[in-house]
């Protein structure tokens, strides 16, 4: 994932993926507090937006240049930022469809 290459104490791809799931929880669930209204899918969705909120941060640090080896501080706020940027879209399209 770019932006979001954190290191591990070895234990290759599964210990990654747990990590990845971990801080998509953390920031999914920051953001979905931040950010007002029902996260879709309840836990299963608040990862799967901190997953993506992941990749999205992790984007906007390459544009930026911004250094990608981030410790567990900075991947779940990079993660939040993401996440919360994609709640406000989602929450955007949402009431568009309604209207």
């Amino acid at each position: 994932m770019a932006g979001w290459r954190i290191q591990s104490q070895g234990g290759g791809a599964q210990v990654q993926i747990l990590v990845w799931l971990v801080i998509g929880l953390i920031a999914g669930g920051i953001a979905s507090m931040i950010v007002p209204g029902r996260t879709p899918a309840g836990a299963i969705g608040a990862v799967v937006v901190g997953i993506l909120g992941g990749l999205l941060g992790g984007w906007i640090l390459d544009l930026l240049d911004v250094s990608n080896s981030l410790n567990w501080i900075g991947s779940i706020i990079v993660a939040t930022v993401g996440a919360v940027i994609i709640l406000y879209a989602m929450r955007a399209m949402d009431s568009r469809k309604r209207v």
